[in-house]
């Protein structure tokens, strides 16, 4: 074992020996990014100074650091993917990229990485892009502290800010995205962390993720994006204190959650959403301790949802906590505040002694009868909802939470 150890630590020296600098730029021996590609060799270093560089598709192709020296463009002239990484182990770090080509078929990017493991792309400025980055089959990736913004108005205008496709383990810290198809898309991705990103404006989703299973998405902030988040076809994914606020349009979702399974939505904030939570095809959800406060729909969960637990959430202020589609309660509501909750505490536990039923009859006609949103606010419809609380009718019984908190979480 020790020789093993000894042997390491021999190659890893004789490497950084033979390791050198090169240094690009105005005044340099070299000025061309190419030339000093062509000249490096593996685990070289490459300074490039500031300057504005057009120089087509750069393509790395040796494990090298790349730094900018300054903040030095590199200019994609609408026409080329500016930077082709094809192989493993390289640092990319410092730049400006900028106007990559536009194709749909071979997607042009800011920065591209193709089939490579331990690539870190920081701390790098990249504007008025196609996809700004994008990884296939990559594994150990990091992304991290990037800006990241497009100008894209329709979504086959432009692509994603960050895209990554058949992907494992990949760290996306930092970054902030706007204006682009969706701010961060996932496919066929696991075992990835999505941390402290901020992403907003974007022409559809904040978020994107589809058949990506066992991912985190921790401390996020997701602002009036075209249709909020949208989390589909994936198992064991948590999303703990990340806020989603401002998706408003007619079809827009804090998240939209669909045909997801054995996950935990914990410690978020839902504000001013069209709808804040929507489940369909969702089972064995764990939906504790978030925030919903002043949304058009609190939670909005399907029929065909079984096995979810929502507990210790505080609703406020939303005009319907909570909508559904069909009469079968399958899921459980335990211990949340509702705003709503008239009942009393004569016991003094913290707890309300009459079960509350969240579900609103007018939420149970708008879901079947949108146009009935005209009568929102009438008399009659006041006398409606006050007669169902009194005799139940329309909504389910069992749709109700037993212990109803008297007053809100501090979370």
């Amino acid at each position: 074992m020790k020789t093993w150890i000894l042997l390491s630590t021999f190659l890893i020296v004789a490497v950084n020996l033979h390791a050198h600098t090169i240094h690009v730029g105005p005044g340099k021996k070299i000025t061309s990014i190419r030339a000093a590609l062509n000249q490096a060799k593996h685990f070289d270093t490459i300074i490039v100074h500031h300057s504005l560089y057009k120089e087509g598709n750069i393509v790395i192709n040796k494990r090298i650091v790349m730094l900018g020296e300054g903040r030095p463009i590199l200019d994609g002239q609408h026409k080329y993917e500016v930077v082709s990484i094809k192989v493993d182990s390289v640092v990319f770090s410092g730049f400006q990229i900028q106007n990559s080509g536009i194709a749909t078929l071979n997607d042009p990017c800011g920065v591209k990485v193709y089939d490579g493991n331990h690539v870190i792309i920081e701390d790098n400025i990249f504007e008025n892009n196609f996809f700004a980055i994008y990884i296939q089959f990559g594994r150990h990736c990091i992304i991290k502290n990037n800006f990241i913004k497009g100008y894209g108005l329709e979504e086959q205008q432009i692509g994603n800010g960050i895209h990554c496709w058949k992907s494992d383990s990949l760290q996306l810290i930092g970054n902030h995205i706007e204006g682009h198809r969706d701010g961060i898309y996932f496919e066929f991705v696991t075992n990835s962390v999505i941390w402290r990103n901020i992403s907003k404006y974007n022409v559809r989703y904040g978020l994107h993720f589809m058949f990506s299973n066992n991912d985190a998405y921790i401390n996020n902030f997701f602002d009036a994006n075209g249709a909020g988040v949208a989390v589909m076809f994936s198992k064991h994914v948590v999303m703990y204190s990340n806020t989603f606020k401002n998706s408003t349009g007619d079809a827009s979702y804090g998240i939209l959650l669909k045909e997801i399974s054995d996950a935990e939505i914990i410690g978020n904030k839902f504000l001013n959403n069209t709808s804040a939570l929507f489940l369909e095809g969702a089972n064995r959800m764990l939906i504790k301790k978030n925030v919903f406060i002043g949304n058009g729909w609190g939670l909005k969960i399907q029929a065909n949802c079984m096995d979810n637990e929502v507990t210790e959430n505080n609703f406020i202020g939303n005009t319907f906590d909570v909508s559904t589609n069909g009469s079968l309660v399958l899921n459980t509501f335990n211990s949340n505040y509702w705003d709503r909750y008239t009942g009393y505490d004569l016991d003094k536990d913290a707890y309300g002694d009459i079960p509350y039923h969240p579900l609103s009859i007018f939420s149970v006609i708008i879901e079947n009868n949108p146009i009935a949103m005209l009568l929102y606010r009438s008399f009659m419809v006041t006398l409606l909802e006050r007669t169902e609380k009194l005799i139940p009718s329309i909504t389910p019984d069992n749709f109700r939470d037993d212990k109803p908190i008297m007053k809100a979480y501090n979370l």
